[in-house]
């Protein structure tokens, strides 16, 4: 079997950046030295001094190249997947909103159809499918952001289980944890492998508190749709916000578009929570890669009208984001301006998700044994390659359907 092989570049490893020699054999990576000598058939990379470092896990993404996963069509996940490997994504988990039972029918009949597609294709479709994050419908109506507040309902075992029997790639559930129920249904869902996340939340820090008794142990896009501090008369209540920095338990994600969070908030939630409990996510909608202008969040046919302008996605009357435009090196490029060190973003992008997820044995590390999802970045965190699986991802545009 031929290699490929890595030479002259530095490889982020778990113990940091190291001048290293990365080999490849079919999928996996097969060996790490400073210097391996090329064997007949090597395909040999030459990385003039680039970084080559784990390949990014996008653990919250609605879509992307006009394509959004509750268009419920396989081209729309498969779009949606080549766009995201352009930008160094190589695991995804396409997100699901809040919508009426027969988009979601639509979402998970598209995902197995793609899936296959996708697997059957290799690196050429881009982004591997690593599972199924479902945000909604259980969530707080006051929190509900740009979420269609007509399909918002409340949580219960029977609920759950429909869920599940829909699909066994389900790997993360977010709900408002104060709902009637949701703290069973958590219970629940973590006994069977699946990742309960809180947000869309009006919760406070002692309703936090019995979630994550209950088996929550993340919260989506931190401080987006979720309460902080109010004031009770002369008392102040903490929020959601206030117990996600409280908690060890609880790993958070933030979206760092540049726009949803300050570089100052980005910078803080680093400091507070460490690189390992916090992992860059990038919403992303359709209009990810796309020029700006009128979209849709959601389904074509029953989505929201939002306006995408100045990088972010806005609700029409631009009172609040309604998704973001951002891809994974856009995200670590913004952690980076935020003032937190490259090293702590590249993993925040790829080993701290993986951890979160559950995968930290096959991916989010650069090691002997590894799945080899690899990105090759330039001195400005451009991405120059994309390795899915051991295969090179065609980074250049091709016509979306």
């Amino acid at each position: 079997m031929n290699r490929l092989l890595f030479t002259g570049g530095t490889v982020l490893l778990p113990t940091g950046f190291r001048r290293m020699d990365a080999a490849v054999s079919g999928a996996v990576i097969s060996a790490l030295a400073p210097d391996i000598a090329p064997e007949e058939g090597d395909v040999v990379v030459d990385l003039q001094g680039d970084l080559l470092v784990p390949g990014f896990i996008d653990m919250h993404v609605h879509g992307g190249g006009g394509a959004d996963f509750m268009d419920g069509t396989a081209d729309a996940f498969l779009t949606a997947c080549r766009v995201h490997a352009r930008h160094g994504t190589t695991t995804l988990y396409p997100t699901a909103l809040t919508a009426a039972d027969e988009d979601m029918d639509a979402f998970f009949a598209a995902l197995e159809t793609a899936d296959r597609a996708r697997k059957a294709a290799g690196a050429s479709a881009g982004a591997r499918i690593g599972g199924v994050h479902v945000e909604g419908p259980w969530l707080a109506p006051a929190q509900a952001g740009a979420q269609d507040p007509n399909y918002l309902r409340t949580p219960s075992a029977e609920e759950c289980e429909k869920l599940l029997a829909r699909s066994d790639r389900i790997a993360v559930v977010t709900m408002a944890p104060e709902l009637d129920g949701a703290c069973e249904c958590a219970s629940w869902l973590a006994a069977r492998g699946v990742l309960p996340a809180m947000g869309h939340s009006a919760a406070d820090l002692e309703q936090v508190r019995t979630a994550v008794d209950s088996g929550f142990r993340h919260m989506v896009h931190f401080y987006s749709a979720m309460s902080t501090v109010r004031r009770e008369n002369s008392c102040r209540i903490p929020g959601m916000v206030e117990a996600g920095y409280l908690f060890d338990a609880v790993t958070v994600e933030a979206i760092a578009d540049g726009h949803h969070l300050p570089l100052s908030l980005l910078r803080l939630i680093h400091k507070v929570k460490g690189p390992e409990r916090m992992a860059l996510v990038t919403d992303a909608m359709r209009g990810a890669g796309m020029p700006e202008g009128p979209s849709v969040l959601g389904s074509l046919k029953n989505g929201r009208e939002v306006l995408v302008e100045g990088g972010v996605a806005r609700l029409p009357d631009r009172s609040g984001f309604a998704g973001s435009v951002c891809t994974m090196d856009r995200a670590v490029r913004t952690a980076v301006s935020a003032g937190i060190p490259l090293e702590d973003a590249l993993r925040m992008a790829s080993g701290t998700p993986s951890k979160i997820l559950g995968t930290a044995g096959r991916r989010g590390a650069i090691l002997p044994g590894m799945d080899a999802d690899l990105v090759r970045l330039d001195g400005d965190l451009n991405v120059i390659m994309t390795v899915v699986g051991g295969t090179i991802f065609d980074l250049n545009p091709h016509p979306e359907k």
